[in-house]
């Protein structure tokens, strides 16, 4: 029997990779709908290995199979349905986001005369409102993870109190080029969960906009198995498109 070549070390690519197939552990039979090329890599490894009940979309109406070619159409009447009933796991971008999870894909600058026109507030609202919503961001900077967003497009935290509006409102993750983070903190506030290998948690604080809460050692994102970056290599991405969404 010929001995099977060692794989590589995982690359920072993989661990996001990995870090974005945890947001859908144990949601059992829910939609997954992730946008991006990595979110969309973790929610295929995640479905080929511990969550094989996700249905997984293309992040709109297709529904797609484990190769991400389309497999069926879902009617808007039909998703919407499933969005306002929690039945719904979508893994966005931000263009910003702060300490409390509010996030921005609006405008950046002044509403009234904005510096910039991004893609505008979309199904943001009613997704964070009604069904988890977790975040993908591959540029981790003072310019995504600000003090205060210009233009609230997800709902955080606190506007959801303040609102009344908790009952269904879930922020599970946020997942960067450098690590990962929930809202565990004082007050509903982001946390520090990982780094991923290479990371310090210094170089994450000096990238954030804002005090990140970090409690204790902050661990290493979890390390691929080798089946996991089989997967990834040779059959969920053998492109390599991950490593352009995510450059070291």
């Amino acid at each position: 029997m010929t001995a099977r070549t060692p794989l590589l070390p995982a690359a920072r690519a993989e661990y996001c990779v990995i870090a974005c197939a945890e947001a859908w552990r144990d949601n059992g039979e829910v939609l997954a709908s992730p946008m991006g090329l990595v979110p969309s890599f973790g929610a295929r490894l995640a479905k080929r290995t511990f969550a094989p009940d996700l249905l997984l979309t293309d992040g709109e109406a297709m529904l797609v199979g484990l190769d991400g070619t389309a497999e069926g159409w879902l009617p808007y009447r039909r998703h919407l349905t499933m969005v306002t009933g929690g039945r719904r796991h979508v893994m966005m971008g931000a263009s910003q986001i702060d300490r409390f999870g509010n996030q921005n894909i609006s405008c950046i600058g002044d509403w009234e005369r904005p510096a910039r026109q991004l893609l505008g507030v979309r199904g943001a609202p009613v997704n964070t409102l009604n069904n988890p919503v977790s975040y993908w961001v591959p540029r981790h900077s003072t310019r995504v993870f600000v003090e205060r967003v210009d233009m609230v497009s997800g709902v955080g935290y606190d506007r959801a109190e303040a609102a009344g509006v908790t009952r269904f409102h879930r922020l599970p993750r946020v997942v960067s080029d450098l690590g990962v983070f929930d809202f565990t903190g004082p007050g509903h506030s982001m946390r520090l969960v990982s780094v991923h290998p290479g990371v310090t948690v210094e170089q994450v604080r000096a990238a954030t906009g804002f005090e990140l809460a970090v409690a204790g050692e902050v661990p290493c994102t979890r390390e691929p198995a080798d089946e996991e970056l089989r997967l990834i290599r040779e059959v969920i991405d053998p492109q390599g498109l991950r490593d352009r969404e995510v450059r070291v």
